[in-house]
């Protein structure tokens, strides 16, 4: 089933080794690939545990359908429970996906979700390893392998991680590499949250909607230094069929200015409040409306 993509072995001095990546302490010297890394402006990880509710699971689902839905690669474990929901919201919006796994390519682990490694394969996304063929997944190197899955990441999403568990671990890592930690919290006696509303506590961004992380997010793309270029041909050529009336103003004010603008610019030219106008730059990166370099936005050329 797998034979079909075969096995690549990248090193860091190679250019699809991924580029946040390199940028963590301990990142590992080569990688393993079957299929690609996804081009994309954005990946965000999201993680949780594999004993999760039907609740935490379309919680999951949801999130990554509508982060890929605006070209956000998702990027997790492979594991039961969050991890596959993750991927197949990902799937759904016909996005992509990387799973990250702590074993050899040559085998997928858990067995029982090949027809889904098959899935993310087709759908131009990739299957991660830093082990060799012939590797075995043992219990350690699930710990390793979650440093992978939040070095690649821009951001990591928590969701449903008891207080002993891979995705505590992840997040905590994530935190150490500098990049954002969001976590939703749940009910107070629920097991499920007693190591998400741990990492609240010590810093991590509390969400409750899609909202939230999008409006989280925009901060992150603000900061980044490269230009970002993820355009969509038809949307590029067609700017003005933005279908959200905010989206169009701040659209117009961009297509009028004749020299990029920052936000303060666009909130004083359009009245919209700060936030709102932070969400919707957002979406027009993400979807390739609109271009950023700098902190400063402008018209996709």
């Amino acid at each position: 089933m797998l034979q079909s993509y075969p096995i690549h072995e990248i090193n860091r001095e190679n250019e699809f080794y991924p580029k946040l990546l390199k940028e963590t302490q301990g990142h590992p010297q080569h990688l393993f690939l079957r299929g690609i890394i996804p081009d994309s402006p954005l990946f965000v990880s999201i993680v949780g545990t594999r004993k999760a509710t039907y609740e935490g699971k379309e919680l999951a689902k949801n999130i990554a359908s509508r982060l890929a839905e605006k070209n956000v690669v998702i990027v997790s474990g492979l594991a039961l429970g969050i991890d596959a929901t993750a991927h197949e919201g990902a799937l759904s919006a016909k996005g992509k996906t990387i799973a990250v796994l702590a074993n050899g390519l040559d085998s997928i682990y858990p067995r029982q979700h090949e027809h889904l490694a098959k899935k993310i394969l087709e759908s131009g996304g990739g299957i991660l390893s830093e082990y060799p063929e012939g590797t075995p997944a043992l219990p350690h190197q699930f710990l390793e392998r979650n440093r992978i899955v939040s070095g690649i990441s821009s951001a990591t999403i928590v969701i449903e991680a008891p207080l002993r568990s891979g995705s505590i671990v992840t997040a905590r890592t994530a935190a150490e590499q500098g990049r954002e930690v969001f976590v939703f919290p749940g009910p107070i006696t629920h097991q499920n949250y007693r190591g998400s509303h741990q990492l609240i506590r010590n810093g991590a961004r509390l969400v409750s909607s899609f909202e939230d992380i999008i409006e989280d997010i925009s901060e992150l793309l603000e900061c980044q230094n490269e230009e970002k270029e993820f355009i969509d041909s038809v949307l590029k050529n067609n700017p003005i069929e933005y279908a959200d009336e905010e989206g169009k103003i701040i659209i117009e004010i961009l297509k009028k200015a004749e020299i990029p603008l920052s936000v303060d610019n666009i909130v004083e030219s359009t009245k919209l409040e700060s936030h709102v106008v932070r969400q919707h730059l957002t979406f027009l990166l993400l979807d390739g409306y609109i271009k950023e370099q700098g902190g400063l936005f402008s018209i996709s050329s």
